[in-house]
C-alpha cells in the first residue's frame, strides 16, 4: 500500500507570515497538534505545532533541566502568550521537516516515523509542493484494515 492511498489529501495550511497566535487558534478550531506552512507556490517551508508554540513560551532551559520541578511567575507565561499576536510563524515553526513521497510503502512511512519520532508527515509531489499529510494514525488505521 502507498501513502497517496491513505493519506489525508484536503490538508490545512498556513503561510509563513501568519501571526501565531492566529495559527494557535487555527489549531485549538481543528482540534489538531500541528500545521503545515506553506508558500506562494504551496512549497513546504515548515511546520508550526504546539510544540513550538510550548517552546516559544517556556524558558529555553526547560529541556535541559528535565524532571526537575519548575514553577514559573503565571504572569510570565500569560505575557509570553499573548506575545504570540505580535510573532510571525516563520519566527518559531520548526524549519527541518521530515517529508515523504506520495508514493512511499506504507511500511516506510511507519519505520520513518518511529525513527525520526514523529505523529505526521507532509506529503509531497515531485515538484515539492504538499499534496497531502499522512498521521500515525492513519497508518495503524490501514494496517488494521489490511489484518481484517
Amino acid at each position: 500500500m502507498k501513502v497517496k492511498e491513505i493519506m489525508t489529501k484536503e490538508v490545512t495550511s498556513i503561510l509563513p507570515d501568519t501571526n501565531a497566535k492566529e495559527a494557535l487558534d487555527l489549531l485549538e478550531k481543528l482540534q489538531i497538534s500541528g500545521l503545515p506552512v506553506i508558500d506562494d507556490k504551496g512549497r513546504l517551508v515548515g511546520m508550526f505545532t504546539e510544540k513550538e508554540v510550548l517552546a516559544t513560551i517556556l524558558p529555553s532551559y526547560i529541556e535541559k533541566v528535565g524532571r526537575f520541578i519548575y514553577e514559573e511567575n503565571p504572569k510570565t507565561v500569560k505575557q509570553k502568550m499573548a506575545n504570540l499576536r505580535n510573532i510571525k510563524v516563520k519566527d518559531i515553526m520548526r524549519k527541518e521537516v521530515v517529508t515523504v513521497d506520495e508514493d512511499v510503502a506504507l511500511c516506510e512511512v511507519a519505520r520513518t516515523m518511529l525513527t525520526q519520532k514523529v505523529r505526521r508527515i507532509p506529503v509531497l509531489d515531485k515538484e515539492k509542493r504538499l499534496v497531502g499529510i499522512i498521521a500515525r494514525s492513519d497508518v495503524v488505521r490501514a494496517y488494521r484494515r489490511e489484518a481484517e
